[in-house]
């Protein structure tokens, strides 16, 4: 403690508002009060926010029942003001941690495109279904992966080489027809 006859008067001062002697208070220790900051390992707005905390209550609790253990009672309260911010950051992050992690905007879209794609499948293999049994054949047939060749499928269906086409639009067109009914057009399906 530096001069405890010097503390007792400016904090008598402040006490009666001498902005002065608070001014003197605040140059004298506000080393102190950052020093213990800093020693938390407080970032600078963190410091700034204990500081000033530590300040207002200074001010709230003049007169001190004791002037001259202002430098006691500002290390302990400076003290108490560090914990307090620790604390409130270590609840902060354990929040965090907890937390449900929210998706990025990348992987919510992706979602969505997924979700979308599933919605045409489900409608196309309905419409699908609902087709009659000779569609569902010619056209089950023309998807085929390698393809197959005309003439294999005319054999398949018992039509002619010739007739598969026009069978084909038919058929197509019949699918449309359920789709629309549905709410889907082709370009929904495609997704264009």
């Amino acid at each position: 403690m530096r001069d405890d006859t010097s503390v007792v008067d400016l904090v008598t001062r402040a006490r009666d508002g001498d902005q002065e002697a608070w001014d003197q208070l605040v140059d004298r220790y506000i080393a102190l009060v950052w020093s213990i900051a800093r020693g938390y390992g407080l970032r600078r707005p963190d410091i700034d926010d204990v500081s000033q905390e530590v300040w207002l209550s200074l001010l709230r609790h003049l007169p001190l029942r004791e002037p001259a253990a202002l430098p006691g009672w500002l290390a302990t309260t400076t003290h108490r003001e560090c914990r307090r911010v620790v604390e409130r950051a270590r609840k902060r992050e354990d929040l965090e941690r907890s937390a449900p992690r929210q998706p990025a905007v990348d992987e919510v879209a992706r979602l969505v495109d997924e979700l979308l794609a599933a919605e045409r499948r489900i409608a196309l293999r309905a419409a699908f279904d609902r087709l009659p049994e000779p569609c569902r054949t010619l056209l089950a047939l023309l998807v085929q992966d390698p393809p197959i060749k005309y003439a294999e499928i005319a054999r398949l269906t018992g039509t002619a080489v010739g007739s598969i086409g026009p069978h084909r639009a038919r058929c197509l067109e019949r699918l449309r027809r359920l789709l629309a009914a549905g709410g889907f057009g082709m370009d929904d399906l495609t997704g264009r």
